[in-house]
């Protein structure tokens, strides 16, 4: 049986990821659809529009497409680093017997894909993708999860979510590694007094947001311009967001009670304005929710409808929109590489992977689960669309022909690894 408090947050967790990629898959079409009619152009130059914020000399400017990939998309990398952090201290992965066997699939489910692409491409030119069939798109695949309905266990679907987080955290490694160039290491070590301060500030519960806010964006610039890709910054910085509140909830519950008292209205008039007793008792009300709540989890709940419904949508909108009048030359062995190692490379790495972790008594199949379960994850596990895409963009930079080859086939394995894992465990679990 798995506990109520922990199932409480990953069913609210699978149903707005499960949601928005409903929402995920509409602005793949209209991408698709807007690039390849009559107003393609206007498209293409809605992306290539230039932005720039600062103040007097300070000043950044990049087009629409590259604040939504280097900005809005540092957010997300942002939340994934809170989920990280959660999962580790209290989740899923808080000791290795509960994390050993996500933690294996996830590794297989990295070192098949990366390797089998290797092995098949022939092209030293497109040698540098072999990073973009590493991760999962945790909200494409858990909607096909949830279009199953109530015949997939709960366990499954925490299973591929904590193998989807362990996936990102590779993909965000190779990102740091081996997708950032000419790196200038005196603005990464400018940064490493502000971050060394979030730090102390976390070990010390010191949590203001405004001032990890303002500190944030000062890492994310220096990032920006060192050469690092600045979304490592955003996991960097969720790292930093202190787990525990200030208060214990359970030994200021009294507080509530005394709150809750002074805003009670049968002793007033019933009209729209408040009285001033019930003004300071909201105040109070929000003091005192601000001592007990998790900074961690506060912005976690805070920021996942934003990434969820917003910046994840607005960035498939932006790049998935890949135009097929073949005026460039695609690269077929290319898009057929990375459509083979998203499909099979990463079913074969994952389910292998948790076999032998459970053969060797490392790990336990969850109750409910079956190795069919596991395969038809393995599949799911194969849709790559937004982490793919992403690192697509940083692998072959101004390769506009390896970039629209590499998207076809990002595009198509997860459209095959969406129906695989849907048909496998269809039938496994009506059987």
């Amino acid at each position: 049986m798995i506990k109520k408090h922990l199932v409480s947050p990953f069913e609210k967790f699978i149903k707005t990821d499960s949601s928005s990629g409903l929402l995920l898959l509409l602005a793949t079409v209209v991408a698709l659809i807007w690039a390849n009619s009559p107003w393609e152009e206007a498209y293409h130059q809605l992306w290539d529009y230039k932005l720039s914020v600062g103040i007097g000399n300070l000043e950044i400017s990049k087009t629409l497409f590259l604040w939504i990939n280097d900005g809005l998309m540092s957010i997300f990398f942002f939340l994934i680093g809170l989920e990280i952090k959660r999962e580790v201290l209290i989740g899923e992965l808080n000791s290795f017997k509960k994390a050993s066997l996500p933690l294996f699939a996830a590794f297989g489910g990295i070192v098949v894909p990366v390797g089998l692409f290797l092995l098949l491409n022939q092209d030293t030119e497109t040698t540098k993708g072999w990073g973009i069939p590493m991760a999962t798109d945790i909200a494409f695949s858990l909607a096909v999860l949830k279009a199953l309905g109530k015949r997939v266990p709960l366990v499954l679907m925490i299973f591929l979510t904590a193998l989807a987080i362990a996936d990102d955290l590779g993909a965000v490694l190779s990102i740091a590694i081996f997708y950032s160039s000419d790196i200038n290491w005196m603005l990464i070590a400018c940064s490493i007094a502000p971050f060394a301060l979030l730090v102390l500030l976390n070990m010390k519960n010191g949590y203001h947001k405004y001032l990890f806010l303002v500190v944030g964006v000062f890492i994310w610039i220096l990032f920006l311009k060192s050469g690092i890709h600045p979304t490592v910054a955003g996991i960097l910085i969720a790292f930093t967001i202190p787990l525990r509140q200030k208060t214990a909830l359970r030994s200021n519950t009294h507080k509530l009670k005394v709150i809750v008292s002074q805003l009670d209205t049968t002793t007033y008039v019933d009209e729209p304005i408040l009285t001033k007793d019930q003004i300071y008792a909201l105040d109070d009300l929000k003091d005192w929710t601000a001592k007990v709540i998790s900074p961690l989890q506060n912005l976690e709940h805070s920021l996942h409808g934003w990434v969820a419904f917003l910046i994840i949508p607005l960035f498939a909108l932006a790049n998935a929109g890949i135009a097929f009048d073949m005026k460039g030359d695609i690269d077929l062995s290319l898009a057929v590489n990375i459509v083979l190692a998203l499909v099979l490379g990463k079913s074969v790495g994952i389910t292998v992977f948790s076999l032998i972790a459970t053969r060797l008594g490392i790990s336990t199949l969850p109750n409910g689960v079956t190795v069919w379960g596991i395969v038809g994850a393995g599949f799911l596990a194969g849709i790559g669309f937004t982490m793919s895409i992403f690192i697509t963009n940083l692998a072959f930079v101004g390769e506009a022909d390896f970039i629209a080859s590499a998207k076809i086939g990002v595009l198509i394995a997860s459209v095959l690894a969406a129906l695989a894992g849907y048909l496998i465990l269809k039938k496994s679990t009506s059987e």
